[in-house]
């Protein structure tokens, strides 16, 4: 069980965008404002120093960019990995999917409202994306090249997880993939974890753009 307020860290270099998140972030009981970068390589310092549970984090940025510094502290993470929901100004964006591929647990953009932003927070902190799998789907079929069908990758799978595998790649959720399969939740649930450690995957939209990046969708 989750316990004390959730953790969060900002880095943005625009200012006044940056001044109302605080604001807003300062303002709940749940949240512990802990710190702002104003580029990526002083976010990665900043997350080492803090380890917050979930990181805001703008994609452009000067000095290292919010892609860059994303996949920094995903690589540098062991089992206590931050969430890190990037900041875009363009929602059907290439550096969006970059940052997906990077480790992000999801993007928000920056016209996005209060109320949605802390939903967002909560969200990933409990283990959820916060990108709608069919908009996942999209942007990935958009922004990855074409190749041949790279199916080894899936070798360390059995066969019940190859299943599951595809059905989450196409943005099924649990319950869902639980009645194509004649599975319970909870069977499904642990074969998705099963796949993620397997993959050396992070969260679902990982698994969805390791499924794009490998052409295992058709």
């Amino acid at each position: 069980m989750m316990s004390g307020p959730i953790r969060v860290v900002l880095a943005d270099d625009q200012p006044l965008f940056s001044a109302g998140l605080q604001m807003i972030l300062r303002s709940q009981a749940d949240i512990e404002y802990a710190g702002d970068a104003v580029n990526g390589e002083a976010a990665v310092a900043l997350v080492q120093e803090t380890e917050p549970d979930v990181v805001l984090m703008d994609i452009r940025m000067p000095v290292m960019d919010g892609i860059t510094a994303t996949r920094k502290i995903m690589d540098a993470s062991t089992m206590r990995s931050p969430k890190v929901i990037v900041l875009t100004t363009i929602q059907h964006d290439e550096a969006v999917v970059r940052a997906i591929q990077a480790g992000a647990a999801g993007f928000l953009t920056k016209d996005t409202t209060p109320d949605f932003l802390l939903a967002a927070i909560r969200t990933v902190h409990s283990g959820h994306s916060v990108m709608a799998p069919a908009l996942t789907n999209e942007l990935l079929r958009d922004y990855t090249t074409p190749g041949p069908v790279n199916d080894t990758v899936l070798d360390d799978l059995s066969g019940r997880e190859r299943d599951v595998f595809l059905l989450a790649a196409k943005g099924l959720g649990n319950a869902d993939i639980a009645g194509e399969l004649f599975l319970s939740e909870a069977t499904v649930k642990s074969h998705v974890g099963s796949i993620l450690g397997k993959l050396k995957l992070k969260n679902r939209i990982q698994l969805v753009a390791f499924a794009y990046q490998n052409h295992l969708l058709r």
